[in-house]
């Protein structure tokens, strides 16, 4: 896979033309001066000018086939997941992150995995949320939570870090704030008396596997719902049913 190292090198518009068949444009050179983007959406009699807020997708991980498949890297599962639905490639790097650029629907997006290791995430993020000038509003994290049932989804508008240090890091690299969504993908919780980190850094079961697997579909819907349409009914209901989807009844 070829990766595109220098911004610098890159072209000026931050996202995809939204008349463009293309979803995968380059990163700019410069920082954009808005984040709103405009699209000329034709009328009955002329074109209205529409205007989109960008959102900034990431995934915590850490970097390395080490890693992959482990607990602790589902939130760069999750972004795998969203860049083949939205057909989005994952093919440049800038502040220390694995970035693609794309849109869902005419909403554009900057998916991130960060490349810095779980325990320094913020590095990432917040330098690229203040280049692209991205509210918080529109800072998606997406991560491994232990107070969630394995398999388990949840969509919050804010919170704290709840002692997970990605989040952490991220939170100190937004100046402190906790005003962000979250995606938590449960992990559930050591068993017996394993040690937290090695439960972390393990790989699932089968049966766990088969549950993130459909996780992660679910949470490709709850990205779009959330994208195009916000923190709606929609999103209630997501989370109600994810509550009890493995409840008997």
């Amino acid at each position: 896979m070829a990766l595109a190292v220098a911004a610098s090198s890159l072209p000026t518009s931050f996202l995809p033309s939204l008349t463009s068949s293309s979803p995968t444009n380059r990163l700019p050179n410069r920082r954009v001066s808005s984040t709103r983007i405009s699209a000329l959406v034709p009328g009955p009699k002329e074109s209205t000018k529409v205007q989109y807020t960008p959102w900034l997708i990431a995934g915590l991980g850490n970097p390395g086939n080490k890693y992959h498949g482990t607990r602790h890297n589902v939130g760069f599962e999750m972004i795998d997941s969203i860049s083949r639905a939205e057909g989005i490639a994952m093919n440049m790097i800038q502040s220390k992150s694995l970035i693609g650029i794309g849109s869902i629907g005419e909403v554009p997006i900057l998916l991130v995995k960060p490349q810095s290791y779980m325990n320094y995430s913020g590095e990432a993020v917040g330098p690229l949320a203040a280049y692209y000038q991205i509210p918080l509003r529109h800072i998606l994290l997406v991560y491994d939570e232990m107070s969630l049932p394995n398999g388990v989804l949840k969509v919050q508008p804010k919170g704290g870090h709840g002692h997970h240090n990605g989040v952490k890091s991220v939170i100190e690299h937004l100046d402190n704030c906790r005003n962000f969504p979250r995606l938590c993908i449960g992990i559930g919780n050591p068993p017996g008396t394993m040690d937290m980190r090695a439960f972390l850094l393990q790989k699932f079961s089968s049966e766990e596997r088969e549950q993130i697997d459909s996780a992660l579909e679910q949470g490709v819907e709850a990205v779009r719902t959330l994208v195009l349409r916000g923190f709606s009914q929609g999103i209630d209901r997501f989370n109600l049913v994810q509550r009890y989807k493995y409840h008997k009844v």
